[in-house]
């Protein structure tokens, strides 16, 4: 019990230590800050972020965050950079270099060279007299006050505010872009997130049968044109076509336990009138939206009022969309 009472107040003390880094680093966000974002928004060439250590780490992520909001960048080791990397800097591209102490002997070798070539530097580092901070042309100094390390050693709360800072920068940018979800969904074309926002349910409908019977249609036929399409489902239709209702696995359940002359039965008979539906060009979300609200398995899919065919939720679960 002694040791998960430690466990729980280290655990706690932590994220006290780390959250309290975060707030303190709002401080960050001032003219200094508004400088670099715009530097970077009028920049004709990428963002070359680097760092050396846990700041490499945090600064990889950074870049990852940057390209998919719609800022080109690439990562260069520190380390890497003085011994041959530094090919990769073009003369339109911005340096970001993060470093907690912001004078280890890698920073201020790469710095006096970045220097020559005249590119713009934007630092990220706690100490504004540090040899990064001094040389760096907007230096972003985070007012760390401890590290999460007893010994106030290990980088946590430094780095924890690294990435809040470097996120900060990310979505300014986007602001300033006005990144919209179609932009987004362009740089996660393969993901659940870019799916969400880019797939249609007509990229799903057209691999499915078309399920249909007409008002007078008997039971067989229902049943019939239900299990042979399976999607659980049948779409009623008019004789011009409109749609009257739909009939469910769930409402021949429910015929059968009203004990009804099965052999008169019509579609009419047992149909669910007014289904809900969804035009073609929605996004397939919407369908998965819709479904969890009305409770339903299966939805059809209209054009301009017209059937055009049908959706089960288990196409959505395929698409992973659940």
């Amino acid at each position: 019990m002694e040791s998960k009472n430690l466990i729980v107040k280290s655990g706690l003390k932590t994220l006290d230590i780390e959250a309290n880094a975060i707030l303190d680093a709002k401080a960050c966000i001032d003219d200094v800050f508004c400088t670099a974002v715009e530097v970077i928004f009028e920049a004709k060439g990428r963002v070359i972020v680097c760092g050396l250590g846990k700041s490499a780490l945090i600064g990889k992520k950074i870049v990852a965050t940057f390209n998919s909001t719609g800022t080109p960048a690439i990562f260069m080791h520190a380390a890497d950079a003085i011994h041959g990397d530094l090919g990769m800097i073009r003369p339109e591209d911005v340096l970001i270099c993060i470093s907690k102490s912001g004078d280890t002997p890698e920073i201020k070798i790469l710095l006096s060279f970045v220097k020559t070539l005249g590119n713009p530097i934007i630092s990220i580092c706690t100490n504004k007299n540090s040899h990064l901070g001094k040389l760096s042309d907007h230096a972003i100094i985070i007012p760390l006050k401890e590290e999460a390390d007893p010994n106030n050693l290990a980088p946590t709360a430094s780095s924890t505010a690294q990435l809040a800072i470097g996120d900060a920068l990310a979505i300014a940018l986007l602001a300033l872009r006005g990144f919209s979800p179609e932009d987004f969904a362009q740089f996660h074309p393969g993901g659940i997130l870019g799916k969400q926002l880019y797939l249609r349910v007509d990229d799903i409908y057209l691999h499915n049968e078309k399920p249909e019977v007409s008002l007078k249609d008997d039971l067989k036929k229902i049943i019939m044109e239900i299990s042979s399409k399976r999607l659980g489902a049948t779409a009623v239709l008019e004789e011009d076509q409109k749609i009257a209702g739909i009939i469910t696995d769930g409402d021949l359940r429910r015929m059968m336990e009203k004990n009804l002359d099965i052999n008169s039965i019509t579609a009419l008979d047992i149909m669910s009138k007014n289904p809900i539906n969804i035009q073609k060009e929605e996004l397939a979300v919407r369908a998965l939206e819709l479904m969890r609200e009305k409770s339903i398995t299966q939805l059809i899919v209209v054009e301009n009022e017209k059937y055009v065919g049908m959706i089960h939720l288990h196409d959505l679960i395929r698409e992973g969309l659940i």
